[in-house]
């Protein structure tokens, strides 16, 4: 019975990985190649759609008080062996060594030439580390919150890999909130009612589940704060969920308990996407400091790991597997297509483009903000009703048709992709149902 329920669950996450490469070929968003195994490739309009994601919650950490930040992408393992990620997670790392070693300096302690070996990063926590304990930190000045959407890497064995799901570089909203002990509670808060908000913008917050994930065998610290630590998530669960949660025991990282937050696709195949981890490690591996209320310049701060996507890669797939390649117009990489039904239609079309796709191609220098669509035009020779039924095989939200009374009257005939109702409409009546779909995330 049990090879058979493993049989099963195979196929199912075959078909997940398979319906998704589906689409993406279809559509062109994404490729791999045996070169760079567990590295995505993401095509023109499959980055149009990163980009989205990434845009998106940029906007959002504004709203909850983050400052984004960059950090490098390779530190020498002296750090990794400060934070524990080398006693706990080298097997998971990809080392980093050059081959120039008259470029290196001789450090104290090694013999001349010896190669100074570096790990490409996992996770960005030990950077944000270092910009906090690079200034002297007041009370006042927390929560510190910093976020990061540089690309990470984990040496995922090759026969785990798969898709998008589970990849070796990927990207996080990743995000460190530096508190004190009585802002956990509210910080955890605004984190969760930030996830359930961004869950609801992409139709998924009906299929998520809360966890918490106590403290693994391999832990780092005391025993007394990995107990603090999970009675807070606890607390916070139980206000927020109720009884709607569960717990993932010994499932929580080396340096803290944590809130996972799953979603099952279509295929019945649970992923861990957001996350949210409580951290007393850190703060001390690292020495942090801040000067609390009473003048005491050696207040240890507390340290929030938290993520709402997750795996930006692993949240396309999810997308992917939710609409199934039929795009909400604002996250749309093909958001409008004109289809002129002549030659002689085509200049004016070539205008009507200019015009919805907004001010990036109106201007010598495209400005930073304003409204910008991505509309193609369809100049094939093949008949109108085909080149519509391209379209919505493309997954087009809409399909502009242009002819001779369309010029003439200055409307356009505009269908939706999902019906056979057409509108005509003015440009600018079309330019601002683009932009009240954006607003709203349609």
């Amino acid at each position: 019975m049990r090879s058979k329920i493993l049989r099963l669950v195979r196929f199912q996450h075959v078909s997940s990985t398979q319906s998704n490469q589906l689409i993406a070929n279809k559509q062109l968003l994404y490729t791999t190649h045996e070169l760079s195994p567990g590295s995505i490739f993401f095509l023109p309009h499959g980055t149009r759609v990163f980009n989205k994601l990434i845009q998106f919650m940029k906007n959002q950490q504004i709203k909850y008080g983050f400052q984004e930040v960059i950090t490098p992408l390779i530190y020498k393992n002296k750090l990794w062996e400060q934070s524990g990620h080398w006693e706990n997670y080298k097997d998971d790392m990809f080392k980093v060594v050059g081959n120039d070693l008259a470029r290196e300096e001789v450090e104290e302690g090694h013999e001349h030439g010896h190669e100074h070996e570096y790990g490409l990063k996992p996770m960005n926590c030990p950077g944000h580390c270092i910009i906090f304990s690079k200034f002297e930190r007041s009370y006042n000045e927390l929560p510190v919150r910093l976020s990061d959407f540089s690309s990470l890497h984990r040496n995922e064995a090759s026969g785990a890999l798969s898709g998008l799901t589970r990849v070796r570089r990927f990207h996080q909203d990743d995000g460190h909130i530096f508190c004190e002990m009585n802002q956990i509670k509210d910080e955890i808060l605004n984190t969760i009612n930030l996830i359930r908000d961004t869950y609801k913008i992409f139709d998924i917050d009906q299929h998520i589940q809360f966890t918490l994930s106590t403290r693994p065998e391999n832990f780092i610290g005391e025993i007394e704060s990995w107990n603090v630590a999970e009675e807070e998530l606890k607390k916070v669960l139980q206000e927020t969920c109720g009884d709607n949660w569960s717990i993932k025991d010994k499932d929580g990282a080396f340096y803290g308990p944590k809130i996972d937050i799953m979603v099952t696709d279509n295929y019945s195949k649970t992923h861990q996407i957001g996350t949210i981890q409580l951290d007393f490690q850190l703060p001390s591996r690292f020495d942090l400091k801040y000067i609390d209320s009473e003048g005491n310049r050696d207040k240890k701060p507390i340290m929030i790991h938290r993520a709402v996507f997750g795996s930006l890669e692993r949240f396309f797939a999810i997308l992917l597997d939710n609409y199934k390649g039929n795009w909400p117009f604002w996250l749309n990489p093909r958001q409008a297509i004109i289809i002129p039904v002549n030659s002689s239609h085509i200049e004016y079309c070539e205008g009507l483009k200019k015009t919805l796709s907004g001010d990036i191609i109106n201007n010598d220098i495209s400005p930073i903000t304003g409204y910008n669509f991505y509309i193609d035009i369809d100049k094939r020779g093949e008949t109108v009703g085909n080149r519509i039924k391209e379209a919505i095989s493309k997954g087009y939200s809409y399909i502009l048709m242009v002819g001779d009374k369309d010029i003439e009257t200055g409307t356009i005939a505009i269908r939706s992709r999902s019906n056979r109702k057409v509108e005509n409409l003015t440009v600018d009546e079309i330019y601002s149902k683009f932009i009240n779909l954006e607003k709203q995330f349609k």
